[in-house]
């Protein structure tokens, strides 16, 4: 679907060799290897946690734990990562907190990187307090809100509140940006619905033990909130392509009970809980880029569908989008978020990764039942001055490790 540059290593959790969780041997690995498309990494927060030894479960890592993360993040910086991650929805980002990021948010400051975070909370009345977190924990760097969303939020007044708090923040001078891609359905695991205290690497089988009708009411009301059993689409075996309630059902089980029962790693799938003038209206705001969020393992129609959609459907089915600004945001924008200069831009110098279609052939294929149909329309992908994808046919693997090329800004801080 014209995608000639991914960015791995976000929401906390980066790429690694086995148990090597040092970013800097993924990086060496990838450069001996011929790839599809450019790859430019983040440092991850879980991932940097974890490579200095720091427990998953652990809330308050002491001074010396805290000096191992920030030397870890400096190194992987160095070494070309263009910024870090929060996943603090997920574990084990879910168990930090603020003084914590804010050591890591000064260390990405000094050269500054990009921090991304998928964050505290994306729920309708959390999520003004989740990026307030976001920019307390990156100052004086560079925030930036993954894939964003309101998830129970409801309607454009909603959605413009929420972007005036954002141009507000802009406007005290802090550079606030943030991605969202075109669909009313999140991808994430089952783990999201269950509390803290059932989460890895708490004894789940205990947790069940001693504590099952505490957890089973709060299953219960969490799924109820976010829409009912049918408002999930699990998306992985044996369950793919039912809904939580189908598969329950199927197992003879109330919903909540069959949550019990698969547990917090039990699965991942499609929550429907966002409102499409909501997040059309979010979309559509200039300093939103197009994202997709996606990946070989998010079975989503994001995933090999984003970019034709944002085509097919905003700028030549709704026309709520010119060409050159769903372009732009697509293009433009993230490269800019990256500091990547020399691309999404056309100009003498520039890298020429490049895309030739007619937007009215464009066709986003993907669905929740079948997320990896590939897009039609996009005639010539050329990654770094070669023709990669032709005629629907890949012809050439062009693509290869980005690598930042940055000291410390501000060595002295």
């Amino acid at each position: 679907m014209g995608v000639t540059t991914i960015v791995v290593g976000v929401d906390g959790s980066g790429p690694r060799i086995g148990k090597d969780l040092d970013l800097r041997s993924w990086m060496r690995a990838i450069d001996g290897e011929r790839i599809d498309v450019n790859v430019a990494t983040l440092s991850s927060h879980g991932t940097l946690r974890r490579a200095v030894g720091v427990p998953d479960a652990v809330r308050r890592p002491d001074a010396a734990a805290l000096a191992r993360m920030a030397a870890q993040l400096d190194t992987e910086l160095r070494a070309g990562a263009f910024g870090l991650s929060y996943g603090l929805e997920y574990v084990p980002g879910i168990y930090s907190e603020t003084p914590e990021l804010t050591n890591l948010g000064r260390t990405a400051s000094r050269y500054g990187a990009v921090v991304m975070s998928h964050m505290r909370s994306e729920n309708d009345d959390e999520i003004e307090a989740s990026i307030n977190e976001l920019i307390l924990s990156t100052l004086p760097g560079r925030p930036h809100i993954s894939h964003l969303k309101v998830v129970l939020g409801k309607g454009e007044r909603r959605a413009r509140a929420l972007l005036d708090t954002l141009a507000e923040k802009r406007r005290e001078g802090i550079e606030l940006t943030a991605d969202a891609y075109p669909y009313t359905a999140g991808y994430t695991g089952v783990a999201i619905l269950f509390p803290q205290w059932a989460l890895p690497p708490t004894d789940y089988a205990k947790v069940v033990a001693e504590r099952r009708q505490e957890l089973r009411d709060h299953l219960e009301r969490r799924m109820i909130r976010r829409g009912g059993p049918e408002a999930l689409l699990l998306g992985t075996p044996p369950y793919r392509g039912k809904t939580l309630a189908q598969a329950a059902q199927e197992d003879g089980l109330h919903f909540a009970d069959f949550l019990v029962q698969i547990g917090p790693e039990g699965g991942r799938g499609a929550h429907f809980t966002m409102d499409k003038a909501l997040q059309d209206k979010l979309l559509l705001d200039p300093f939103v880029a197009i994202s997709t969020d996606g990946g070989p393992e998010i079975v989503h129609p994001r995933s090999a569908g984003t970019y034709a959609k944002l085509i097919e459907d905003y700028v030549v089915g709704e026309g709520a989008l010119p060409i050159e600004e769903a372009i732009r945001k697509a293009t433009f924008l993230p490269a800019r978020i990256m500091r990547l200069s020399d691309r999404g831009v056309i100009r003498v110098g520039a890298q020429a990764d490049l895309i030739l279609f007619d937007a009215t052939r464009v066709r986003a294929r993907s669905t929740y039942l079948d997320p990896f149909a590939k897009a039609k329309g996009f005639d010539l992908v050329m990654v770094n001055g070669r023709p990669a994808f032709e005629e629907e046919r890949q012809v050439d693997t062009a693509g290869r490790l980005l690598r930042a090329n940055r000291s410390p800004a501000l060595s002295s801080m």
